[in-house]
């Protein structure tokens, strides 16, 4: 069936996501091929010291993202979207959004925020594990130390891909994924940790709140259960046209962490995903629990309930995009004709004949700070003494390799004390554009073989398509690293590079380097304004 039969037929599937700065849809067909896409841009607003979006740019950028999908289908298919066979609904993760009935009682407050040390640090020591300073309890404890005035109000605490779905489904359900971020959630019981739960609710018992956590999270559901389905209010709320039909199954709404899994095909237990991009995250699927918590690692779980060890890092291409602009910069003071491509793909691939360990040079990419190693702010620097070895070739393989040091330091807890095993790695992010080179780095840098797919580019709103799909389509009951496996990516495992010795022995005296050089970073933020 072609895509415009399918459109018509109503067995096309939706899926969009709110990302940071933009928000996607994209339309998958029977094949989980995508065959239309639309967008909005947005940005988050400082308001009162913090980073928010107000709910009315929530549902316009919702209504002008499904409404330039519907404009781009009208005009390559020359048909209108009536109904879809699925949709889901994911976002960017964590964040604070309490409600009383419908009002929400402070605007959103997102994973940026900062303002949570206190209670992020006081549930770590209470839980006995890591709790980050964006995860949703640490904002409604920090409301609580904080005496806010509305925390007794609170009737139902959600995320944004949570609000969504609520919102047009009247459902107060979230993905496993998603849930694990907003407080714990237990492998075995694939719910919040109710140790964990009766823990909070003592802490916070003398304060005499009429609710107990419970009764104001949203219920966690599964990869593949049901969700509930698009009402007439929600249809509208979506598509202010009216062109589409309500009754359409809605797949539990997800982060944008489990979107990538899945975009990745990376939810199966001994797999991991690398994005690296602006700033950078790995996701390693355990088989088993952590013998104890570190602060460099964030616990969440795949959309299936598995464990999930996460390394955030803050910087990843920014300072290599502004070397790649002087030289771009270079090229046109001597009057020559710049292709950005061929300068990004020149550049990159003279890296792969540097030393490897980079002659002794080292790069840090702190745009900004980076708490994996404790700065909390940043200077890029570019470090070298007398006897480096300096040239093109290790300039930009010390760059290379700056890009993913941090990511590396949080991934040698997992491969090197934890010694937990992976069988295979996906990469994805503009620092994998130029084939093969950002492959030999990240496979040096791990020690562990490394994959890239060509959908991978697709994203998180082809992830939660998938996901919805995996509700509707699943009709032999496969799990959902099965499912992927076979019904989705089809035996597709990309294209691989393994690490050499030698790259691996290269990349660990850089880090060593690295780590010594720290100190230099340090001062460099403690003496510059």
């Amino acid at each position: 069936m072609d895509a415009k039969k399918t459109i018509e037929a109503g067995k096309a599937i939706l899926g969009i996501e709110f990302g940071s700065t933009r928000i996607k849809a994209v339309l998958i067909d029977e094949e989980n091929k995508p065959i239309a896409q639309g967008s909005h841009t947005w940005e988050n607003q400082l308001v009162d010291g913090l980073w928010t979006y107000s709910t009315e740019a929530i549902w316009y950028g919702l209504q002008d993202c499904y409404a330039d999908l519907r404009a781009n289908v009208l005009k390559q298919y020359e048909v209108e979207i009536e109904t879809l066979a699925a949709i889901g609904f994911s976002a960017m993760m964590h964040g604070y959004l309490p409600f009383k009935g419908n009002d929400i009682l402070v605007p959103f407050r997102t994973w940026r925020n900062t303002n949570t040390g206190k209670a992020a640090a006081e549930l770590s020591e209470l839980f006995n594990y890591n709790i980050p300073l964006r995860w949703s309890i640490s904002h409604l404890y920090q409301a609580i130390l904080d005496n806010e005035e509305h925390v007794g109000d609170i009737e139902f605490l959600t995320t944004l891909a949570g609000y969504v779905h609520w919102q047009v489904t009247g459902q107060k359900v979230l993905g496993v994924g998603d849930a694990s971020g907003m407080i714990p959630v237990d492998p075995n019981t694939k719910t919040y940790d109710a140790v964990m739960v009766e823990k909070f609710d003592k802490l916070i018992a003398p304060k005499g709140f009429s609710w107990k956590l419970l009764d104001i999270l949203p219920k966690s559901l599964n990869a593949g259960e049901n969700a509930g389905f698009l009402t007439p209010e929600g249809a509208l709320k979506l598509d202010v046209s009216g062109h589409l039909k309500a009754g359409i199954p809605v797949c539990p709404p997800e982060g944008d962490a489990g979107t990538g899994m899945v975009a990745t095909n990376a939810v199966r237990q001994r797999t991991g995903n690398v994005s690296a991009g602006t700033s950078s995250f790995s996701m390693i699927v355990l088989e088993k629990e952590l013998t104890k918590p570190y602060e460099m690692l964030d616990m969440v779980t795949t959309p299936d309930g598995s464990l999930v060890a996460m390394v955030h890092c803050n910087n990843c291409t920014s300072d290599i995009n502004a070397w790649v602009k002087l030289f771009k910069e270079y090229q046109e003071l001597l009057g020559l004709e710049v292709d950005t491509n061929k300068l990004y793909g020149g550049l990159f691939n003279i890296a792969l004949k540097g030393d490897a360990d980079c002659g002794g040079i080292i790069s840090y990419n702190y745009i900004s700070g980076e708490p994996v190693t404790g700065l909390m702010d940043g200077r890029p620097l570019f470090v070298r003494s007398a006897n480096d070895k300096f040239n093109l070739a290790n300039f930009m393989r010390a760059h290379l390799y700056g890009a993913i040091g941090v990511l590396k330091l949080g991934n040698d807890i997992l491969f090197n004390e934890e010694h937990v095993k992976v069988d295979r790695i996906m990469g994805h992010g503009g620092y994998f554009t130029t084939p093969v080179v950002g492959q030999r780095m990240l496979a040096a840098a791990l020690n562990a073989p490394i994959s890239v797919m060509e959908t991978a580019g697709e994203g998180g709103a082809w992830g939660i398509a998938l996901l919805a799909g995996y509700v509707v389509n699943n009709d032999k009951h496969l799990s959902l690293a099965d499912y992927l496996d076979q019904v989705v990516f089809a035996g597709n495992t990309g294209t691989q590079v393994a690490p050499t010795p030698e790259e691996v022995e290269g990349f660990n005296r850089y880090m060593e380097n690295y780590k010594a050089g720290l100190a230099i970073e340090q001062a460099a933020v403690d003496n510059k304004k």
